[in-house]
Parts: structure tokens; sequence; C-alpha cells
């Protein structure tokens, strides 16, 4: 696929945090949140096949970003009337429950690396 035709491909991701290092939280404190992360991982990502979204497709600044669901989320948010109105629904529970799970600190922590790993300088 060409830059033309593929706007992800056109300029940098940026994010505002960094749900990759709140997840590896999340993981390590709470065995179940797995349980409860993978399956809306998995439909997101059968989603955004359907949709022709590859999250890899965007370039990063930092390589740990590379293939972040975020960028997929926010693709599928533009290009799904469905997944936004189940993203909706699903995501402030999900905040609910990983915000109990994680520090206001850490939360604050992750949006300052996210600024700075994918933020023009």
């Amino acid at each position: 696929m060409t830059n033309a035709s593929n706007p992800a491909k056109t300029s940098y991701a940026v994010c505002n945090t960094c749900t990759i290092r709140l997840v590896e939280l999340c993981y390590r404190r709470a065995w179940w949140f797995r349980f409860v992360r993978e399956p809306l991982r998995l439909g997101m990502r059968i989603m955004a096949w359907w949709h022709g979204i590859d999250p890899r497709d965007y370039v990063v600044r930092t390589e740990a970003c590379r293939g972040c669901i975020r960028f997929m989320k926010t693709a599928l948010k533009e290009k799904s009337a469905a997944f936004r109105r189940l993203n909706d629904w699903i995501n402030p529970l999900f905040d609910w429950m990983m915000e109990r799970i994680v520090t206001a600190g850490e939360v604050e922590n992750a949006k300052r690396y996210a600024r700075e790993s994918t933020h023009p300088k």
C-alpha cells in the first residue's frame, strides 16, 4: 500500500496515554484483567481486519509503539459506526476497571510517556 492510498502512513501516529504501559501493570496486579481485555482486543482486531485497518501501518517515533492497538482503535472510531457505539458503551467500564488497578500517578506517567514518545518535538 502506498502512502497516498493509506493516510496512516502519511503522518506519525500520535497518542495521549500509553495504554501498553497501563495494561502491563494491570496484567501483573490483577490475574483476571487479561480475561476481560483479551476478548475485547480480539474483537477490535476482527473489526479492524474487516475494515482493512492494520496498526502496523502507522509510522511511529518509538519502536515500543509499533503495532499498538491504540492506532487501530482510533481508525475504527473513524470508519465504523458499530465500533463507535460499542466503544461508547464498553470503554467507560473498561476504564473504570483499569483505574481501580493502577494509581493516578501511574496514569499520569503513562500520559507523559505517550506525549514524549509520539508528539513532535
